[in-house]
């Protein structure tokens, strides 16, 4: 049975930096893609990071140059280093694996959308992140 485990987040002041592990279990071969996923208080999921099998990454517009994504593909494991958190960058993240198929990064990072053609196949229970101001 595959699980997606995120570990990490907690509470921070603005400013600050937080860092995010995903891990995927259940399962034999390597991830196509995998990526961070921010929940809005409206229920819809926003990809925050992504990054594909060979490395390639993509990221929202409002982490960019503040989050970078890594991969250690063999362990299949991503890491989310957060760094001059935000306030606006609180809520519930949660990690997403594709496992199959194929899926650039870039669509990665769009896969929780309602109108993504191809979506995420196995997501994480979510982990809450907290910027105080």
């Amino acid at each position: 049975q595959v699980r997606v485990e995120e570990t990490g987040g907690g509470s921070v002041q603005s400013g600050g930096s937080l860092r995010l592990n995903c891990t995927v279990s259940g399962y034999s071969w390597g991830f196509v893609a995998m990526g961070w996923f921010r929940e809005s208080r409206g229920g819809e999921r926003e990809g925050v990071a992504a990054i594909d099998r060979d490395g390639f990454t993509d990221y929202a517009l409002a982490v960019r140059g503040r989050f970078t994504i890594s991969k250690d593909f063999a362990k299949k494991t991503i890491t989310l280093e957060m760094n001059s958190l935000k306030p606006e960058d609180s809520g519930m993240y949660y990690c997403g694996a594709v496992l199959s198929g194929s899926m650039t990064a870039l669509q990665a990072l769009r896969a929780a959308r309602p109108s993504a053609p191809y979506g995420i196949n196995y997501w994480g229970k979510g982990t809450l992140v907290t910027v105080s101001s």
